[in-house]
């Protein structure tokens, strides 16, 4: 792997502590918001449709920009929405700073994916987005309990302090490390890339990532009062079962990097049917806290594992169009964490208790599988035609990759 891989790895450390810590504050933020806990898992929410709109916006947007400078532009945009967030007096403008951070993280996701896959041959992009996603794997080892950590005893604002340090650390990383990528003597075309959403094998792929990730970050969302209130645990607990979720997390990533080339439909089916597994046992055994603690680290194994296969479907279905591709799925994936945190919410605040969205979550990674297994029989029946030529003009080329 090239280093500027693993500098945008080491930015999406930051990136992805943002988006998840919040698991670790909900009772803190919504004690001192003087919100409902559903309420304040809404900031989740809000900051995953920042991701949901801002990838494909941020992506079309800077589609003819200097890669390096765009990255330098959102990863200084992200710190501040930190500070802004440390900084909010009320819910009100908490909640818009999670949107603008959003925003940046989806853009600098999208973007800096494009760059990796670019910087690597076609049978390295799931180990390339594996090192990617690894920094989203040790941001929830370290990041997120460290996040939980803050809050319990320094005050939630401190987390985002902590977040907007990481974000600076992250530009200087990206300033004097990522090389100058030269755009392409073509200049990319807009209506031409947009046709890769006329393939079902890309639309497919979208479903099957938005429920995927909806499915366990339904019940990842509220692993904290789970943890308190059901499992009987004390506060203390907490970060260190997240931090427990973010080592299965670094486990599933390595394990799933190095297979998925291989035997991508192999990981996806199986890593899903594991998920729903593990969430119906959270489901039944939330009451026993060993099995609680047990099922955090093994959701984190199966929910991680399917992520670089994931992401390399995507780009193996539309990667004529990278940059569209990595801004697709970085929006599918956050369309199943708005979805997902939602859901959790809704079924909780129907008085169905906080095991309740591990049911709810569980109902999703199915849908998932039958939309996987759907992927894989198109895939040996009716191989997708939907291929940009050279040029960017369509082409009617067919595509077996990813088989």
């Amino acid at each position: 792997m090239p280093l500027a891989v693993y500098i945008l790895g080491l930015s999406v450390f930051a990136l992805g502590t943002s988006e998840f810590m919040l698991s670790g504050l909900l009772e803190h933020i919504a004690a001192d918001m003087d919100v409902s806990i559903p309420q304040a898992g809404l900031l989740i929410s809000a900051f995953a449709i920042g991701m949901v709109v801002g990838a494909p916006l941020l992506a079309v947007a800077t589609l003819r920009l200097p890669r390096k400078t765009t990255l330098i532009a959102l990863i200084t945009v992200f710190g501040l929405g930190q500070i802004a967030g440390a900084l909010a007096p009320n819910y009100g403008i908490l909640f818009a700073s999670r949107v603008v951070s959003a925003l940046a993280c989806a853009g600098f996701w999208a973007v800096g994916a494009a760059v990796a896959i670019a910087m690597v041959p076609p049978g390295s992009r799931a180990r390339a987005m594996a090192v990617m996603i690894g920094g989203l794997s040790i941001a929830n080892v370290l990041g997120v309990p460290a996040g939980a950590f803050l809050g319990e005893h320094l005050g939630w604002r401190s987390a985002f302090w902590a977040v907007g340090a990481a974000s600076a650390i992250a530009l200087v990383g990206v300033v004097t490390r990522i090389p100058r990528i030269p755009l392409p003597e073509t200049k990319p075309r807009l209506r031409h890339e947009l046709t890769i959403y006329r393939d079902r094998q890309v639309l497919l792929s979208i479903v099957v990532t938005a429920l995927a990730a909806g499915g366990v970050f339904c019940a990842f969302s509220y692993l904290a009062p789970l943890l308190t209130d059901v499992s009987g645990l004390d506060e203390g607990w907490v970060s260190g079962v997240l931090a427990l979720f973010g080592i299965g997390a670094l486990v599933g990533t390595t394990i799933g990097g190095r297979v998925a080339d291989a035997h991508l439909f192999g990981v996806l089916l199986t890593g899903i049917t594991a998920s729903t597994v593990f969430l119906l046992a959270l489901a039944l055994f939330a009451a026993t806290p060993a099995a609680t603690v047990t099922l955090a680290f093994l959701l984190g194994v199966s929910a991680f594992y399917t992520a670089p296969a994931l992401n390399a479907r995507m780009f193996n279905v539309a990667g004529a169009a990278p940059t569209l591709a990595g801004a697709t799925t970085t929006a599918a994936f956050n369309l199943g964490n708005t979805g997902g945190p939602w859901l959790g919410g809704t079924v909780i605040d129907a008085d169905l208790g906080y095991a309740s969205p591990a049911w709810a979550g569980a109902a999703m990674t199915l849908l998932a599988l039958a939309a996987a297994a759907l992927s894989l029989r198109l895939t040996r029946t009716a191989p997708s035609k939907v291929v940009i030529g050279a040029q960017g003009a369509p082409a009617e080329t067919p595509t077996t990759a990813g088989r």
